[in-house]
């Protein structure tokens, strides 16, 4: 389910650039008088501004609505979803079983002492 939500919320929020970037700023109709000459072809000349204006309101309420959404999902997943919950869970199970199973000083070896490795640095005096 988050994983539907969260492709919406992609899906949404990819609209909502696009058509932001598609849209003509309240100064653009001064450069098409200059020569670019497309500012009416495809839908005329309100048309695209009121179909891209609602459609831009609608992607931008789908994204509210699936920040929403996500947003109470996260906070609504359970009990164990809490990183500090689970933190301090491992810390008394681990305490919990080392103390079960402790070692026995017979049983731990002495770490043998090993002579150091000569240096190989040569501007270092010997």
């Amino acid at each position: 389910m988050e994983n539907l939500v969260m492709a919406i919320h992609v899906l949404a929020a990819l609209g909502v650039i696009g058509l932001v970037l598609l849209q003509h700023g309240k100064g653009a109709d001064m450069g098409a008088a200059f020569g670019s000459g497309a500012s009416g072809s495809l839908f005329g000349v309100s048309g695209s501004s009121n179909f891209m204006s609602l459609a831009t309101a609608i992607f931008v309420a789908i994204f509210f609505a699936t920040s929403l959404t996500l947003a109470y999902m996260a906070s609504h997943r359970g009990e164990d979803a809490s990183v500090i919950k689970l933190q301090s869970k491992a810390a008394t199970t681990s305490s919990q079983s080392s103390s079960k199973d402790s070692l026995k000083p017979a049983d731990v070896k002495p770490a043998e002492d090993k002579p150091a490795a000569p240096s190989t640095a040569k501007d270092v005096p010997q």
